[in-house]
């Protein structure tokens, strides 16, 4: 049978440039957006009525206020909708709307990411590298939004325009932003960089010149003028999946990993016990304390807030929440003889 001819340019060495490299030898951990394709979604695969930001269901994405949209309800929710190589997607929906949008008030859709790991862009520095930015976004509301890059450590920002130009519709976008030579980023597990979708932003964000290069963080300047109102009207939608944010020029395919890896990768700042451990008391006489520890799957990115529900309880028999460290959860246990305690837990350590 024949077989396939594959044809290959040699290129010497020293005239690769850096695009021409990346056009030719895609390599993997480029994308430092965890979860890019909404994947993995500990906390359950929809919340309705949410009237604050947050973590609600996939993870690592979260939503953020300023001002107090009081009268706004959201459903958040992990879609089976998706654009053809996907699988899923983020959704918010507006259920309750929002009618009068304040001038301090503003609605963003972001992904927070440690300074560690953003140490080979060089900002900062003259070297600072080029990042491009690429997502699926999907809205019944057409028109323009913005996207918004804050530096915590540095109190530094870029903004980006894009247009969703058809209702109902997948489309892909490409914003690339050159590299800060002037803010950088902490080399620890704190808190660096967000990156933001906005999805509403009163006169307070709008006002300004739009910071299309980076500059000290303004916020009248962190918003489009005439962004969308996303939130003003119940059953508007947003949507995006396939969500990338990588080192260079020149948009590359979208890096898909994993369940299992990106899992992991999740579970650095989110980890929950997806079966009940059951624990029973020691024979003895009379009431009990007893301590048991179960250590994380991944270690946590710092100290996590804990959180323990007992499921089942035989007789006077509790479970609680002695500590932990990033390694792992301390549980207490009281109860009188053989009896038995069913409890799950949560281990947050979100940025």
């Amino acid at each position: 049978m024949p077989i396939s001819k594959i044809q290959a340019n040699s290129v010497a060495d020293n005239s690769l440039t850096t695009d021409q490299f990346a056009s030719t030898a895609i390599h993997g951990n480029r994308n430092l957006i965890i979860n890019g394709a909404m994947q993995v979604a500990q906390r359950g695969t929809s919340s309705t009525g949410v009237s604050s930001l947050g973590y609600y269901t996939v993870d690592r994405f979260k939503t953020a206020y300023n001002g107090t949209p009081e009268e706004l309800r959201v459903t958040h929710a992990q879609s089976t909708d998706a654009p053809t190589g996907f699988s899923s997607s983020f959704k918010l929906t507006i259920t309750t709307a929002e009618t009068t949008l304040a001038s301090d008030e503003r609605v963003r859709f972001q992904q927070r990411i440690e300074g560690q790991n953003l140490q080979h862009l060089k900002y900062g520095t003259s070297n600072a590298e080029y990042i491009t930015f690429s997502f699926y976004v999907k809205s019944n509301v057409t028109g323009t939004y913005g996207v918004h890059l804050d530096n915590s450590d540095s109190s530094r920002s870029v903004c980006s325009a894009y247009t969703i130009n058809a209702a109902d519709t997948w489309e892909k976008k490409t914003i690339s932003f050159a590299g800060d030579t002037t803010g950088s980023f902490g080399n620890n597990s704190g808190r660096s960089l967000d990156v933001n979708w906005v999805l509403a932003a009163g006169t307070n964000f709008t006002s300004g010149t739009f910071a299309t290069s980076w500059e000290s963080d303004t916020d009248a300047n962190n918003a489009p003028s005439g962004q969308v109102n996303l939130i003003g009207t119940v059953s508007n939608y947003f949507q995006t999946t396939g969500v990338q944010l990588e080192v260079g020029e020149q948009v590359t395919p979208f890096e898909h990993r994993s369940y299992g890896d990106e899992l992991q990768r999740c579970q650095r700042y989110y980890e929950r016990s997806y079966k009940d451990a059951v624990y029973y008391m020691n024979n003895s006489s009379g009431a009990q304390v007893q301590r048991q520890t179960n250590y994380f799957q991944v270690q946590k990115r710092g100290s996590a807030t804990l959180t323990q529900t007992a499921t089942h309880a035989d007789g006077s028999s509790t479970v609680g929440n002695v500590g932990g460290d990033i390694d792992g959860i301390m549980h207490s246990f009281s109860g009188g003889d053989n009896e038995r305690v069913a409890f799950s837990w949560t281990a947050d350590s979100e940025l």
